[in-house]
Order: C-alpha cells, then sequence, then structure tokens
C-alpha cells in the first residue's frame, strides 16, 4: 500500500523530457487552436475548465486524485477531438484543443497525475510547500 511518504516520481532526464513533452503539447495545441476556431475568447473561458477536478478532492484524496486525474489525461480530449471530426462538429474540436493546451501547460509546469496519497504527490513528483527543490 502506497503511503504519502512514497508515491514513486519520475526524477532526472525522463521528468525533464515529460516537462518538454508538456510544451510541445501547448505549444501544438495553440498552434491548432486558430484553424479550428477564431474565438480566443472561448479559449480564454475554458482553459482553465479542467481545474474545477480539484472539486472531487472534497470526497476525499482518492476519489480526488481519480477525478483530478480523468480531467488531466489526454484520452478525453483525444477522444473528443475524434468525435468532432467524426460528426463534424468543429466546436468539439476546439474544445478538445483548449484542453489539450491546459494539460500541456499543467505538465511543462510540473503538475502531473494525482497519487491517491494526497494533491501535492504526482507522478512527476512532489508540489506545494514540501515539495522541496525540484
Amino acid at each position: 500500500m502506497s503511503t504519502e511518504t512514497d508515491a514513486p516520481a519520475v526524477t532526472g532526464t525522463p521528468r525533464l523530457l515529460l516537462r518538454l513533452e508538456g510544451a510541445a503539447l501547448l505549444v501544438l495545441a495553440a498552434f491548432l487552436y486558430p484553424k479550428v476556431s477564431d474565438s480566443w475568447w472561448l479559449f480564454a473561458a475554458l482553459v482553465l475548465l479542467p481545474d474545477l477536478s480539484f472539486l472531487g478532492y472534497l470526497a476525499g484524496p482518492r476519489v480526488g486524485a481519480a477525478v483530478y486525474n480523468a480531467a488531466h489525461v489526454t484520452i478525453g480530449p483525444f477522444a473528443l477531438a475524434i468525435l468532432g471530426f467524426a460528426l463534424p462538429a468543429v466546436i468539439l474540436d476546439a474544445i478538445a484543443l483548449i484542453w489539450l493546451a491546459h494539460i500541456g501547460v499543467d505538465r511543462l509546469l510540473g503538475f502531473g497525475l494525482k497519487y491517491p496519497a494526497g494533491f501535492a504527490f504526482t507522478h512527476l513528483g512532489r508540489i506545494g510547500r514540501s515539495a522541496g527543490p525540484a
């Protein structure tokens, strides 16, 4: 059973590469967004929407981590983009790109997927005051 002190996290060069992947995801999403939408107001209005998943922590760290992770993995926006292309429904593609940009920023800044040990424990290392030097 994982405890708060032994939640695994990637370190070293792999951690740097994952953060650079986040930057690449952000750049790609921002580059593609104007090709599917000219509404930067929509982008600004929705870019922080995935962070409402923090509310899952009101039900405890296990539920919080599951809800947060569901909103911060690329599977959801990729599925939404595929649906948008298949229908076609350009608004779905725009929302998917906004969602991917959000995930990219989070990864770039070191906010990884959460472990049930608590909000501060991510696959990219601890975050917050108790994180220590990166």
